[in-house]
């Protein structure tokens, strides 16, 4: 009865100890569980990213800092296709993806034409499947150029490398009758600021299985330029954070924080036709 006893009582005591260290092990539990719906969230559902360049000018300026949804455009399952509202992207959309050069790089752009889509570009004017295109989102700094604002023509010369390689490969056999034919699971996608893109004319089309997904919000902009927020050596990093501490409240565009990025579906443009109007493009 005696040894009952003492094993009772030394289990009691060891009841106080154990949750003592109940709260600490709850607490690594808690912040793991944090950890990983963070991770999740940033890898599946949203994601960050910097406008470094002024190809989409004045839709995104270099410094918006955007939310991207990376579920819009992500492939659906068997059951998930009845639950989430996955979608392909269409006329108009804004598109964030892994550029087909080198796919280290993400790009931003609009998307013009889908697969079975007739284009061309005579005079700046964008033609789909033989109706001109409105486009209110284009912007035009420098003056018309022959080789640049007429499209398909010939191959850039700007183009090196598997960029020149992609290009030729649609020019030589996505070509009829003076357009483009986007081909299945492609997508051809131009810049707004169509005078210093480096976009589908300089390099084909997008893959369908490159598209991360669309930009939702502009959580936060900042008036940078391209070497603020390209440069990867540790002293750009620097001067850039140093840029920050001195003029963030000053540079922040107050105005374009928390300004919801939206795409012009066909369906939200004018009807009428608009008229013909008689560098090294950015990314």
């Amino acid at each position: 009865m005696a040894e009952n006893t003492a094993t009772v009582e030394t289990a009691q005591a060891d009841r106080p100890t154990k949750a003592k260290q109940d709260p600490a092990r709850n607490s690594i539990a808690e912040w793991a569980v944090t950890i990983l719906l963070l991770l999740f969230g940033t890898t599946t559902l949203v994601q960050a990213f910097v406008i470094p360049t002024g190809s989409m000018e004045d839709t995104l300026l270099i410094g918006d800092h955007l939310l991207v949804d990376k579920l819009a455009f992500a492939p659906a399952g068997e059951i998930s296709k009845y639950l989430l509202p996955y979608e392909q992207p269409k006329h108009g959309d804004v598109i964030v993806f892994r550029y087909p050069a080198d796919i280290s790089q993400t790009f931003v752009k609009r998307v013009i034409g889908v697969p079975g889509d007739h284009l061309k570009m005579v005079h700046r004017q964008i033609y789909r499947n033989g109706v001109a295109v409105n486009e209110p989102y284009t912007y035009h700094k420098f003056p018309y150029d022959e080789s640049r604002d007429n499209f398909p023509g010939s191959a850039s010369p700007f183009a090196e490398g598997l960029q020149a390689e992609l290009q030729h490969e649609m020019l030589d056999h996505h070509v009829r009758n003076g357009e483009v034919i986007v081909p299945p699971n492609s997508y051809f996608a131009m810049g707004d600021n169509r005078d210093n893109s480096l976009d589908s004319r300089y390099w084909g089309f997008v893959p369908r299985d490159n598209i991360i997904g669309k930009p939702l919000l502009i959580y936060w902009s900042y008036k940078a330029t391209t070497d603020d927020l390209a440069g990867s050596s540790i002293h750009s990093l620097f001067s850039h954070m140093l840029d920050l501490g001195e003029h963030f409240f000053s540079r922040t565009r107050w105005s374009r924080t928390l300004h919801i990025v939206r795409g012009f579906p066909d369906s939200q443009l004018p009807e009428k036709p608009i008229p013909l109007n008689p560098g090294n493009p950015d990314p």
